[in-house]
């Protein structure tokens, strides 16, 4: 078997593990987050927290798959782990920055529900005072 090709099945594995493990640890999590934001809304935060995980696999996905392809044949086991370590590097800096996004994402839209709760005043009025009429 051609060493292009094991380096490809090694790539994909491996990119597509950590993908998905790493789609998970976001999901799970977030969700917290996102039931935190939505005021215990669970249905709305489950479908929100469903659509950030679906566009999170589009994304790198998509971007393992364009990387995919490489620029030089493979002829011995070394150059294997070097195209290995290159391909699987850039992946994982690609999904530490699209894991930084989702939770900075997440954490802005925390906050501007912490501030919308703080705005609100912490008791009801007890009475109403009529203006006095100026003379």
């Amino acid at each position: 078997m051609d060493r292009t090709i094991i380096a490809y099945v090694i790539y994909l594995i491996v990119s597509i593990g950590l993908t998905v493990w790493v789609a998970r640890t976001l999901s799970r999590n977030g969700r917290i987050f996102l039931s935190d934001v939505l005021h215990g809304n669970e249905q709305l935060a489950d479908a929100v927290n469903h659509l950030l995980v679906v566009g999170f696999y589009l994304v790198n996905l998509g971007f393992v798959a364009l990387y995919l392809s490489g620029d030089q044949a493979i002829e011995d086991t070394r150059q294997i782990f070097e195209a290995l370590s290159t391909k699987l590097g850039v992946v994982l800096l690609v999904l530490g920055v699209m894991h930084l996004g989702n939770v900075y994402v997440l954490n802005r839209i925390r906050r501007r529900g912490v501030m919308e709760r703080e705005q609100l005043p912490p008791v009801a009025p007890q009475e109403w005072v009529a203006p006095v009429g100026r003379a």
